[in-house]
């Protein structure tokens, strides 16, 4: 084996070690075969043409942490919490739309009902308007 093969394969091996882990050097730290080559300083082709060994490896290292490295899965744990709280929110927000759009049409059924009892001058005097200026307290 040639000392610039083996030199290849120290640096492919060290970039899958940094990607995995979280702490890339020269590269963006997406789990892919083009960030690996970018981390270790080669060509997407020695990868796959020269390396498919090691290539083959970093492809199931990325599958078996679900393609995120290990130092933002934690991350990634709060993303899925934030997106189900999101969901949770959205939900509750369209059940309250819904609700205020209830309240709306009755609001408006009742103003028309009181309008037309105010226009009926045989009906009893104890339906009065509600005051539409705030009223002044005695001392306080």
């Amino acid at each position: 084996m040639s000392t610039d093969r083996e030199a290849e394969r120290g640096a492919i091996q060290a970039a899958i070690q940094r990607l995995l882990a979280g702490t890339p050097t020269r590269s963006t730290g997406a789990l892919t075969v083009v960030q690996l080559a970018a981390e270790a300083g080669v060509k997407r082709w020695v990868l796959t043409h020269k390396h498919p060994d090691l290539r083959q490896g970093f492809e199931a290292a990325r599958e078996s942490v679900n393609g995120i490295p290990a130092a933002f899965q934690h991350l990634q744990a709060k993303v899925d919490d934030l997106e189900a709280t999101n969901k949770r929110l959205r939900k509750r927000n369209s059940e309250l739309a819904e609700r205020n759009e209830i309240y709306a049409q009755v609001i408006h059924a009742l103003t028309t009902e009181l309008t037309e009892l105010r226009q009926d001058r045989s009906l009893p005097t104890n339906v009065r308007r509600l005051p539409t200026e705030p009223t002044r307290s005695l001392r306080t």
